[in-house]
C-alpha cells in the first residue's frame, strides 16, 4: 500500500535544529526520524511513499537522491505541498497518486511500535473512512498520590487514561471529498467525518512518541543509543 507522509511543516518548537534543516532530517542516531518512520513502515511490506513536502522540500528531496541513503526496494515519490499548506490541503494534493481504495498515512514526527497488520485488519473491518492509532499519552509532570493530605507515592509520568490521535492512519479513498481548500485536517475533516461516525479508533497500548521538542529528541536518541528503542521492529 502507498504510504503517505506528513513532513512539510516548520518544526517551530524545534528550532535548535528547524532553523537549519526540516524537521523530519532531524536525526535518531545517525538516521533522520524521517527514515526511521519509513523502516517502521517497510517492515510490514509497504515500500510505496509519497513524501507531502513543504518547509526545506529541497533539502528532504536531496537527502533521497543521495546514493548513500536509498534504501533497496523503496519507491519515493516527493511532493512539494506548499510551505503554508494545512494538513488537509497536503493529503488533497497527493491524490492524483492515489489509485487504491485505501492508503497509510504518517506524520513525519512520531514513532511507535505499532502492529500495522492490525490496524489494516481493523480498519477494513470498520469500514470507516478513517482509522487512526488511538494511543494513551504520557503526563507531562509526576503524579502525586495523596491521601489525608500526606503524600503517599511519586508516581514518574505515568500514562493518562484517555485517548489521544497517534497518527498512523488508514484513510480510504473517499477521504478527498470531505477536505475542501483551507481545511485543517484534525479541526474540520476529522471532526466532520467523527459526527458521521466515519473514524475508527485503533487503541494502541505500546510505545508511541512525538519528537516535539528539543527534550523529546534527546529522549529518544538516548533510547536509540542504548539499544532499548521499542519502535525498532526491522
Amino acid at each position: 500500500m502507498k504510504v503517505v507522509i506528513l513532513c512539510g511543516g516548520k518544526g517551530t518548537r524545534l528550532r535548535e535544529y528547524t532553523e537549519s534543516i526540516p524537521k523530519p532530517l532531524v536525526e535518531l542516531g545517525d538516521k533522520p526520524i524521517l527514515w526511521h518512520i519509513m523502516k517502521i513502515y517497510a517492515n510490514y511490506g509497504h515500500k510505496d511513499f509519497i513524501l507531502c513536502l513543504g518547509y526545506k522540500a529541497k533539502e528532504i528531496e536531496d537527502y533521497f537522491t543521495k546514493a548513500e541513503n536509498k534504501e533497496p526496494d523503496w519507491n519515493i515519490t516527493c511532493i512539494d505541498t506548499g510551505e503554508e499548506s494545512s494538513k488537509g490541503e497536503r493529503i488533497k494534493k497527493v491524490q492524483p497518486h492515489i489509485d487504491e481504495e485505501n492508503f497509510l498515512v504518517a506524520y513525519g514526527d512520531d514513532v511507535a511500535d505499532v502492529n500495522l497488520d492490525n490496524l489494516l485488519e481493523l480498519h477494513k473491518k470498520e469500514k470507516k473512512i478513517v482509522t487512526l492509532t488511538a494511543i494513551n499519552p504520557e503526563s507531562q509532570f509526576g503524579i502525586l498520590q495523596i491521601n489525608n493530605n500526606q503524600v503517599e507515592e511519586f508516581i514518574e509520568k505515568p500514562l493518562l487514561d484517555h485517548w489521544i490521535n497517534g497518527g498512523f492512519f488508514v484513510f480510504n479513498k473517499k477521504i478527498f471529498g470531505h477536505i475542501k481548500e483551507g481545511y485543517d485536517l484534525e479541526k474540520e475533516t476529522f471532526h466532520q467525518l467523527a459526527k458521521k461516525n466515519q473514524i475508527a479508533a485503533y487503541k494502541h497500548k505500546g510505545f508511541w512518541k512525538c519528537m516535539n521538542t528539543f527534550k523529546d529528541t534527546q529522549e529518544l536518541n538516548e533510547l536509540w543509543n542504548t539499544n532499548k528503542a521499542p519502535w525498532k521492529v526491522w
